[in-house]
């Protein structure tokens, strides 16, 4: 939303001075500051609004405003919204999730709310939150989240809720605990004595008591109804005869009374109260473009639109400001509604003349919103005004289609309004509808649209407009098969997009090239991988197009992790979590995963879960996609390594029956190699052949043949599997192989080659600081490393790992055999893998708040983490930590 649209949203309406005093309902809100929530219910024209802006005005503490519309029914635009105000009481709410809820798959409603009250339990002042007009809201994620705030609220905020209509809220729960307190009709309405006060003093009217009861009596204390009669009478000959003329129920009573009030108006104040109706806020210079004064129409008036809402103000009409600059105004919602059906009753009796007139109204603000700098609300009236070629021209923007900026709820709602027929007049929607869909994770949807946009098109001559049609057709085709990991897909219809598309719409050609290096990689072909994500990220950047630069980082992340740059793909994968935000995008998921394998390689198995549970969590909220199987998969592989095999298997069997049932065919590999993990660890040597054999899972045939003592077999596999690694050039397939392959020939008897190759496989490891890949290999690799480490080879890291396996006591096995003497461990108790990167950055010299800022950390996390670091290598400050880090060989 545009900034000072969004402003007056906020904005508490100021106390007027001619108010009348209501001590009783004050003191009724007061007394609601010591429960959760206060709920100002009642229909329209009862003060609601008046009442609490009122209260606010003499509550001592800070208060926080948002005026809720139709518009705000879209959660991230309601949320956005919400943030906002909560700014306004402590800046630094909701920051890392305000940018990710313009992005097309933005997180949760739930999660972010959940996000916001970790911050709010941070304000130290008591405040209030007002939601007005909540009637407005018809959307169940956005009740939800109410709810949920309502529930883990802290004691130092209080929500109001004004509204038309009870909320869909657990009411009665929070009235049963007592943490309710309810404002309705019954106490809203005058007495005798504020309608005495409120016709006298406030509306200047000189009523005799017996009038001023029928007149109480007949709007049976109803405010708009008193307001609306004080000022039909203004100047009025006869005002008992008056009072007696009307009544029925308020609907009828209001219908009548507006008549009045705009008889006594002028022809321009009338028509122009008429025409502005249509307008949800109204400034002086909109008020003028809606009303033809600068095409030099007919209706021309003696004021400026910015007098006339002034003078408006001045006469008590109905108007509310917005601003403390008086900018921006808005009519009482009640009188706002009124006269939109009187304006459609008094233009003309022909009703496709009403529609007519009412259009160009929408239109005219529409351009005046479109030459501002506002393109949703200059959408949104033309999609009001049902000029499908404007309405489709700013969905389409300049470059970047509202789509991308965040509009998706409002562009799939004018979407799904039109008939099939307007849509195939312009196939241009057709593919918007389908690209909205991809946006919203909507799968299924997208190829039905495809197709009929295709349809659409046959026949149609290949003008520029038309090829980038069947370009971005295609591009949104490639991004489907990525879902699917369909390599062949992919490359087929990016290239096709990429020869269709114009060269200035980098939107989509962006997110294509993002496509090409996910085939590449599936493909196997990492260099061209890198390129392709490289350049996506890039132009990505440029254009500020936030879920590409996302995708493309996780590209670069996962190559950086196969050619075993553990260290830089851990620094990409944080900058993808800083740029989703807190709490993320659901598309950070794959981040959270590749943090967990990082982690669990370098043996810091507790952030390693944490990781995973989160990828898992995120995973949930994308449609038809595999991550959920994937991250259950590293699951099971880390519950193997803590040794609890049956809560493994069980994960196991979970995740294969989804990816069987959801056909997530690229994940059977993953899930057959764990199982071989575990069928080994629980002795079914059997079943695990059969399952390794079934795959065709070389490093799974290695470890069956070795469990069952045929190292020959097992070597003639990993010396092929090595070979072909290292032809490939594939870094962590190759120092797998190699890892394997020298446990396998210190079994064969051949320990001098075994030590050698270790070496090998250290030194391609230690620059990425593994750990696990060694540890995994149990017993076995504890001896080689032990026969490593008598021949001198790379003590440093030998020391880490031995250190390592000291943590996991994996070496009681072995402690009473003689022949293989333990080394002495360097610490009595080793660093974590957090602790190392904390370390390291100690020792470039980095401090707490840099090392805070660089591990997107919490500053009292990072002092936490040197006080464990200082604990076990024994020592008081940072400068003896580094010299004993040196000597120990962790640096």
């Amino acid at each position: 939303m545009s900034a000072p649209i969004l402003s007056t949203k906020l904005y508490i309406p100021l106390s007027r001075s001619k108010l009348v005093p209501r001590p009783r309902l004050i003191e009724r809100m007061n007394e609601g500051l010591q429960r959760k929530l206060t709920l100002v219910s009642a229909s329209a024209g009862y003060g609601k609004t008046t009442l609490v802006s009122e209260w606010l005005a003499g509550c001592s503490g800070p208060a926080a405003w948002l005026s809720l519309e139709e518009g705000d029914n879209d959660p991230a635009r309601f949320l956005t919204c919400l943030i906002a105000a909560l700014q306004t009481i402590a800046a630094n709410i909701g920051e890392g999730v305000a940018g990710l809820l313009q992005s097309p798959q933005p997180p949760q409603t739930e999660s972010i709310i959940a996000a916001l009250l970790n911050e709010i339990t941070a304000v130290p002042d008591n405040f209030v939150l007002v939601l007005d007009d909540y009637h407005v809201i018809d959307a169940g994620p956005i009740d939800n989240a109410i709810a949920l705030l309502l529930d883990r609220m802290p004691p130092q905020m209080h929500l109001v809720i004004a509204t038309r209509e009870d909320p869909r809220l657990p009411l009665a729960r929070l009235r049963v605990r007592g943490q309710l307190t309810e404002v309705r009709a019954a106490h809203l309405r005058f007495t005798s004595l504020e309608a005495a006060e409120f016709l006298g003093r406030v509306m200047g009217l000189n009523l005799s008591a017996e009038n001023v009861a029928l007149l109480e009596s007949r709007t049976e204390g109803w405010i708009a109804g008193l307001q609306l009669a004080a000022l039909s009478m203004q100047g009025h000959q006869d005002p008992a005869g008056f009072i007696k003329s009307f009544n029925g129920s308020h609907h009828f009573v209001l219908d009548y009374l507006v008549e009045e009030v705009l008889q006594k108006q002028s022809v321009n104040i009338h028509h122009f109260l008429l025409y502005t109706s249509i307008l949800d806020r109204l400034c002086g210079p909109l008020c003028d473009a809606v009303l033809g004064r600068r095409a030099g129409e007919q209706l021309a008036f003696s004021s400026s639109g910015q007098e006339t809402l002034e003078y408006l103000e001045h006469t008590n009409l109905f108007i509310v400001p917005l601003d403390n600059e008086r900018r921006w105004y808005r009519y009482h919602h009640l009188f706002a509604d009124l006269l939109r059906k009187r304006l459609r009753r008094s233009i003309a009796s022909n009703i496709g003349d009403n529609e007519r007139v009412v259009a160009e109204l929408h239109i005219r603000a529409s351009i005046w919103y479109e030459d501002n700098g506002f393109a949703i609300e200059a959408f949104h009236h033309a999609a009001a005004a049902k000029d499908i070629q404007r309405t489709a021209r700013l969905l389409e923007g300049e470059g970047m289609p509202l789509l991308f900026r965040g509009a998706v709820a409002p562009v799939m709602n004018w979407l799904d309004s039109l008939p099939v027929e307007e849509l195939d007049a312009r196939p241009s929607l057709w593919v918007l509808y389908a690209s909205a869909l991809l946006m919203a994770g909507q799968m299924t949807g997208v190829e039905p649209k495809l197709q009929a946009a295709e349809k659409a098109l046959e026949g149609a001559g290949l003008d520029d407009k038309i090829q980038d049609l069947i370009g971005h057709i295609a591009a949104i085709r490639a991004t489907l098969a990525v879902s699917k990991h369909q390599a062949e897909t992919i490359i087929a219809e990016s290239r096709r997009a990429l020869e269709y598309l114009r060269p200035d719409n980098l939107p989509v050609r962006t997110a294509t090239i993002w496509t090409l290096g996910y085939a590449y990689q599936l493909q196997g072909d990492r260099a061209a991988a890198g390129k392709a994500y490289t350049e996506a990220l890039s132009i990505s950047q440029m254009i500020g197009h936030v879920i590409i630069s996302i995708m493309a980082a996780l590209g670069l992340g996962n190559i950086q992790e196969a050619e075993n740059q553990l260290y830089a793909a851990a620094d990409t994968y944080r900058r993808v979590l800083n740029l989703a935000g807190e709490p993320p995008l659901p598309t950070a998921c794959e981040a959270h995963l590749g943090m967990a394998r990082i982690c669990y390689e370098w043996n810091d198995l507790d952030a390693a879960m944490q990781h995973g549970l989160q990828s898992i969590q995120l995973a949930k909220q994308l449609e038809q996609t595999d991550r959920v199987v994937a991250g259950e998969v590293f699951l099971a592989r880390l519950k193997l390594a803590r040794g609890e095999v049956n809560d493994a298997a069980a994960i196991l069997a979970r995740a294969d029956h989804s990816a069987r049932r959801q056909k997530f065919v690229n994940q059977m590999p993953y899930i057959a190699t764990a199982h071989v993990l575990a069928l080994l660890h629980q002795g079914n040597l059997a079943a695990a052949a059969t399952l390794a054999q079934k795959h065709n899972l070389p490093i799974s045939q290695a470890r069956v043949h070795l469990a069952q003592g045929d190292t020959s077999a097992a070597l003639a596999v990993l010396s092929a599997l090595r070979e072909e690694a290292e032809a490939k050039g594939f870094e962590d397939e190759q120092l797998k192989a190699t890892v394997l392959q020298a446990v396998a020939l210190h079994a064969h008897g051949e320990k001098f080659k075994a030590v050698q190759l270790l070496a090998d496989a250290l030194t391609m490891a230690e620059p990425g600081g593994f750990i696990r890949i060694f540890v995994d290999e149990g017993i076995p690799m504890y001896r080689l490393l032990g026969e490593a480490a008598a021949h001198g080879r790379m003590m440093n890291y030998l020391g880490k790992l031995l250190a390592a396996f000291e943590a996991e006591e994996l070496t009681s096995e072995v402690k009473s055999d003689q022949s293989v003497a333990p080394p002495a461990k360097p610490l009595i108790e080793p660093l974590s893998g957090r602790e190392l990167e904390v370390l390291h950055l100690i020792a470039q010299g980095l401090s707490n708040r840099e090392i805070s800022e660089r591990l997107f950390i919490a500053l009292t996390t990072v002092k936490g983490h040197n006080r464990m670091i200082f604990d076990k290598l024994q020592v008081g400050r940072r400068t003896e930590a580094v010299a004993r880090a040196r000597k120990l060989g962790l640096l």
